[in-house]
């Protein structure tokens, strides 16, 4: 999974039209003060383990967030960071989950919509650490150094 923050004072976003994958009923506007916007993309590679994913990505962004001092995140789908592209359903159910498990940390956690065109705004916090990006690895329990998700090593292990 391939994700780009932002640590922002504000984020804001609007649905503007739906595509073949939108999912149905989405909040259709939305907005986050003092926020984490995480652009996130789930890639072909990580429906190898959803699961593992998920745990992953939610220990990577719990850390990152301790890190910033932040309590709140705006999951943000963004297909444009991977080159090949998770299914829509398996996709949708790992952000839908990631979404989830932050919420059940006591991390107050808002998920834009999944499968839409948006126009959105952000105002970014412009420190040292307010802008980063990671590559998270369903077989590891941060974020994965080696790029690659299908090393031999991660396939005897898994």
């Amino acid at each position: 999974m391939k994700i780009l923050g932002i640590h922002t004072d504000r984020v804001w976003y609007k649905v503007t039209k739906k595509t073949k994958i939108a999912e149905p009923e989405p909040v259709k506007e939305d907005s986050m003060e003092n926020a984490v916007l995480l652009f996130m993309c789930v890639e072909k590679s990580d429906e190898v383990s959803p699961e593992k994913i998920v745990n992953s990505s939610v220990e990577s962004i719990k850390t990152r967030l301790a890190r910033l001092g932040a309590k709140k995140v705006m999951l943000f789908p963004y297909a444009h960071l991977a080159s090949e592209l998770g299914c829509p359903g398996i996709s949708l159910w790992i952000l839908k989950t990631i979404q989830a498990r932050l919420t059940e940390e006591g991390i107050e956690t808002k998920r834009a919509a999944f499968g839409w065109y948006k126009e959105f705004e952000i105002k970014s916090k412009g420190h040292p650490m307010a802008d980063f990006s990671m590559n998270v690895c369903a077989f590891a329990s941060a974020e994965c150094n080696s790029g690659c998700l299908c090393t031999a090593e991660n396939k005897i292990n898994a």
